[in-house]
């Protein structure tokens, strides 16, 4: 059976206390060795709407949600009961019908409109311009094309300035960063369509969300560590960057949690491999890195 978490998994894991994360781990160590065992306790989460939803009990409170289907279990997210099976009806897993990655994702309708606060002045308002549609412009085959899900391309449509941050949080991570790009004047790649008979999981923009645990060692190091800091691999833009001759300086810019220190290691692991008399510094202001 392939067994794998997901990055929704890990980052809920980090809220939890100490005590509960322990709990948690012997749990997951638990399901890698034996998911049968007729210790764990499975219940079918029948109210969602992915019915491959399960959840497991950790203790008393705490739940760990699981994707489960013949040959493959999939560690989701964990947290205390009710946060635990609502955070399941609000999700599906889902194969991308245009790249193929398989995706997480919300369900629009357990989704309130996407606003943003407004305040009450106490002098007459002056009348408020219309903002721009960002990607008024785009089809929803355009928006299939950078990963959007299959439920977002309305939204999508209807962004704004004031709007856009508050709708990438609700996407999965390539269609945000694409929109992003788009929205600062930008042209991002749109993702490369995979074979139908290929693994959605395989996907680039899947190895980002979803890694395979092989053994209980890469488990335990998994859950020690949050997801940035063990899931050290490249994404294709990323291998770009990683392997291009540049004809000088070159700058790097994104936002945090985007891959910049990940491409910073790999091109310094590159260059050495490349230039074997050669010394390469890399510098950091990151003791962490360092």
């Amino acid at each position: 059976m392939e067994f794998r978490i997901a990055d929704t998994f890990t980052d809920s894991l980090g809220r939890l206390t100490g005590d509960e994360q322990k709990a948690v781990k012997t749990t997951a160590f638990d399901l890698q060795l034996n998911p049968a065992n007729p210790g764990m306790k499975f219940h079918k989460l029948d109210k969602a709407k992915d019915k491959n939803f399960w959840s497991v009990r950790v203790n008393a409170d705490i739940q760990l949600i699981v994707h489960q289907v013949t040959g493959s279990l999939l560690l989701c997210y964990v947290d205390h009961h009710d946060k635990a099976y609502q955070w399941a009806m609000c999700r599906k897993l889902q194969t991308h019908p245009k790249t193929g990655a398989a995706q997480l994702v919300e369900i629009r309708e357990t989704v309130q409109e996407i606003l943003v606060p407004t305040y009450v002045e106490v002098e007459q308002p002056k009348p408020v311009k219309q903002q721009k549609r960002l990607f008024a412009d785009l089809s929803e085959d355009d928006l299939y094309g950078f990963g959007v899900p299959t439920e977002w391309p309305a939204d999508v449509q209807q962004a704004t300035e004031t709007t856009l941050l508050t709708l990438a949080d609700h996407l999965p991570a390539e269609a945000a960063e694409a929109l992003l790009e788009l929205a600062t004047g930008g042209t991002p790649r749109p993702a490369h369509p995979v074979a139908t008979t290929t693994n959605p999981f395989d996907h680039p923009d899947a190895l980002r969300r979803f890694r395979v645990m092989t053994n209980v060692e890469e488990l335990q190091q998994a859950l020690d560590f949050p997801w940035e800091k063990w899931t050290v691999f490249l994404h294709p833009d990323q291998c770009q960057l990683v392997e291009k001759n540049y004809n000088g300086p070159a700058r790097v810019s994104g936002s945090a949690g985007t891959g910049k220190t990940i491409v910073a290691l790999h091109r310094a692991a590159y260059l050495a491999r490349a230039n074997t008399k050669s010394r390469i510094l890399l510098t950091t202001f990151s003791d962490t890195l360092a």
